[in-house]
């Protein structure tokens, strides 16, 4: 492959070179060119896996920044390819999206920052973040809840998991003007896309040795839409007699989580009530700087928070936590079979949080991301080395 590379650069410099010693110049930077490309490529086979990496938008440089250094740190075998794609710092193109879709197609896994949408409507209606889950076909958006040993909140010992569908629904950009003053926006709902996430979700309890699965819904109002959702859960939850099967009315749902969330194991629902959902779980266990998250697609995978935040304000304060986005990172590496890295990092995050010498704002303290990072990197090698 660094051999074709070397040949296709020698072949376009060659069709411009003026004369025969630019010829001789040229060959001999074209097997140069092609060495370096052949050592690159053979460092990539021996020691990485290829990960796309996505900053996006706020906080989430600094984020991913504390993800390479504790990574660096801990050795870990992956390389990552960064892009950079923002509606708001004017980095954002067809050419980019594209860009960012091939690295992501090739490499199957990505890691990814919250790509801010601005609410101010300049003739396209679906942002950036959303053509690249739809293009991706990034269906099941999956957002573990569970609490952080040592940091005490209203309710402890939690432990849920909230599956939201995040490729149709309200987020299908489906909006017009169809009388003055009068807007219409579609809510889009599919047989074959709700029982695809139904199946996820039962999958999921199954594969993690879960026992019930609640279906969260509005169908004693939107009877044909919602309707059809939860018609698709009840038909799918026939096929898993070992799991117990529940719904609940989305309003009722948000209730019940603030009083009694401990009746709760996985939970999956359209997509607005999950972004929802996801936030106010999120807050029962610390807030959106401490909840991991990923979305998965037939053949990719990709990891960011649990709750979408940019945090704009927090930017160049140092005071970001870095906790959701490393306990991301971590579930990556389980999700490429690197088990001991993954447990080895999630482990000095865990340690860092019940020792709490160490904590960010948001967690009441007044540490530094960086004084964070490096409580994290000092926690993952406790017994020396």
């Amino acid at each position: 492959m660094a051999a074709l590379s070397g040949v296709r650069w020698l072949t376009r410099a060659l069709v411009a070179a003026p004369n025969s010693g630019t010829w001789r110049n040229l060959c001999t930077s074209a097997v140069a060119h092609a060495a370096s490309r052949s050592q690159a490529e053979d460092m990539r086979v021996e020691g990485a896996f290829p990960v796309t990496m996505l900053p996006g938008d706020g906080v989430g440089p600094e984020l991913m920044h504390a993800v390479k250094e504790v990574f660096k740190a801990a050795s870990v075998p992956v390389e990552f390819q960064e892009h950079h794609l923002s509606e708001v710092q004017n980095m954002a193109s067809e050419e980019k999206l594209e860009q960012v879709l091939s690295s992501m197609k090739e490499n199957k896994v990505a890691i990814i920052g919250k790509i801010h949408t601005p609410m101010e409507y300049k003739g396209e209606l679906a942002s950036y973040d959303m053509r690249l889950r739809r293009k991706l076909d990034l269906f099941a958006n999956v957002v573990h809840v569970k609490s952080l040993p040592g940091y005490k909140t209203r309710h402890n010992n939690l432990d849920l998991v909230i599956i939201r569908e995040q490729t149709e629904g309200e987020y299908s950009s489906l909006e017009h003007e169809s009388a003055r003053g009068v807007i219409e926006c579609l809510k889009i709902v599919t047989r074959t896309k709700s029982q695809r996430i139904a199946k996820f979700a039962f999958d999921y309890a199954t594969k993690k040795g879960r026992g019930k699965v609640t279906a969260v819904h509005k169908a004693n109002i939107m009877k044909l839409g919602d309707g059809l959702f939860l018609q698709c859960c009840e038909e799918v939850a026939e096929l898993y007699p070992k799991i117990k099967f529940e719904t609940m009315i989305i309003d009722n749902c948000c209730m019940q989580l603030v009083q009694n969330p401990y009746q709760f194991d996985v939970l999956v629902m359209p997509n607005l009530y999950g972004n929802i959902i996801d936030n106010l779980a999120a807050g029962l266990v610390g807030g959106a700087g401490v909840v991991p998250g990923e979305s998965y697609s037939a053949e990719y995978a990709v990891f960011e928070t649990g709750a979408r935040h940019p945090f704009a304000q927090a930017v160049g304060r140092n005071i970001a936590n870095p906790t959701a986005m490393l306990l991301s990172a971590s579930n990556m590496l389980r999700h490429l079979n690197l088990e001991y890295h993954s447990n080895m990092i999630a482990d000095a995050v865990k340690k860092v949080i019940k020792v709490g010498k160490v904590r960010t704002r948001d967690m009441g303290g007044y540490s530094t991301t960086t004084d964070f990072i490096k409580s994290v990197i000092g926690h993952l090698h406790p017994h020396g080395g």
